[in-house]
Parts: C-alpha cells; structure tokens; sequence
C-alpha cells in the first residue's frame, strides 16, 4: 500500500514538474484563456474514449476477481461437505476418504497457493490427490441404501470440487488483455498530455490541474494493476474458505 502511494505521488510530482517548466519558459499568451478551438473538442473526446477504456478495465479485472472467489468458495465447501459426508459411509471407507479430503487440503493451502501467488499453475499432483478422493469412497457391494445413497451424495460434491478446481486453475492464467493495458498507458498519457495544450494563465491552478488529474489517473491503473493479480498482491484471493473449514481458522 505504501508502494502505491508512493507511485501515485511520484508521479503526480513529476507531472507539477513538467507543468513549472512549461511555464517557466512557454508561458501562455495574455489571450489564451479563455478560447474555444479544436484541442478543447479533442481532449474531451480523447477523456471520454479513456473513460470508457478505463471502466472496461475495471470490470474486467474485477470480475475475474469475484470468479475466482466463487471458486475459491466452491471449492473449500464442497470438500468441507465430502468429509461430513464421510461419516454415513462404511467405516473403512469413511476413514480414508476423511484422510483423501485432508491430504488434498493440505497440498492445496501449503503448495498450490504459494504457487500461484507467484502466478504458476497448481500443477499436477492436486489432480492425483482428487482422484485418490475418489477411488477412497468406493462403497462395497453390499452397502446399505443409507450408504448407497451417502456415496451418491459424494459423488456429486466431488463433480462440484472438480468444476470449481477447474474454474480456480483457469483464474490463475486468466489476466487483462493487452489491448486493454495499451489503452491504459497510452490513454492515461495522452489525457495528461492534452491538459498542456491550453493556455492556464495561473501556474498554480494549472499544476493543481495536473497533479490532480494524474495522481488519479495513476491510482486507477495501479488499482487494476492489482485486481488482475488475482492470487498475489493487495486484492489477493486467499486460502481462507479452506483454513475456515479445516482449522477452523
């Protein structure tokens, strides 16, 4: 957070910069305020037209966000069911399907989230833990209808932890387009650039203009910056769901 104020604040101050100079050796003439001509039309084209980048953006990034919660979510309940679930099948069945369920858990907290916090995939060996899962609740033949009915039930909250695994992975790879980042930096640049086409008699109000304009434009391209990180950063979608369910935590 630190970092970002920093940035945001650099930035702006860098812009002020560039607006004392600008005075300081191209001042404005006496009637360049106020005036009606091409570069006003354009710059309020050019502030629309990133406007609607920017909210693109956002929604973006913020979606796949909220995706990756929901699969997040999805998955630690489904695992927290299989394993009270565990309990109407056959003894031995049961107890290795509770063990299945905590193996997985623990492989998914302790390696696949630091994993992708560094944005690399779970891997494999998630996949082989799940179908241990499966293959621990396999019921014998003759297994009450309780029973029968108990496997069935696991059944379909393992399809759930499956799709929602599937979801969690691909949100991992899932990032903002790079069309959209071009029009972020380029827009946000040119936007800056066009409050130094008008003639603002007032150096003080005009470097207020800028730095404001800025600072703000800055905060929001660093605030998307962090939302597409979807596993890492100030926004980071955690392991919290799995710890609630399984410490307790």
């Amino acid at each position: 957070m630190i970092e970002t104020f920093a940035v945001v604040v650099g930035i702006a101050m860098v812009a002020a910069g560039v607006v004392m100079i600008r005075h300081h050796y191209w001042p404005p003439a006496p009637d360049a305020e106020p005036r009606e001509d091409v570069a006003e039309y354009i710059s309020m084209m050019v502030g629309v037209l990133y406007a609607l980048v920017l909210g693109l953006s956002m929604v973006s990034v913020w979606e796949t966000r909220s995706g990756a919660v929901g699969h997040v979510q999805a998955e630690a309940s489904a695992a927290h069911q299989i394993r009270l679930l565990s309990a109407g099948l056959p003894v031995l069945e049961g107890e290795r399907t509770r063990e299945a369920v905590d193996a997985y858990v623990h492989h998914v907290v302790s390696a696949e989230w630091p994993a992708m916090a560094q944005g690399q995939p779970p891997g494999r060996r998630g996949w082989e833990l799940l179908g241990d899962l499966r293959a621990a609740g396999q019921v014998p033949a003759n297994a009450t209808p309780v029973q029968q009915a108990t496997l069935q039930e696991t059944l379909a909250e393992l399809s759930a932890l499956d799709d929602a695994r599937r979801g969690r992975e691909a949100d991992v790879a899932d990032s903002l387009s790079p069309v959209l980042w071009f029009g972020l930096v380029v827009g946000g640049v040119l936007t800056v650039v066009f409050m130094f086409m008008f003639g603002v008699r007032r150096s003080f109000t005009h470097v207020v203009m800028v730095m404001g304009l800025t600072a703000l434009i800055t905060f929001t391209v660093l605030l998307v910056y962090e939302l597409n990180q979807t596993f890492t950063g100030l926004f980071a979608v955690g392991s919290a769901p799995f710890t609630r369910y399984f410490t307790g935590g």
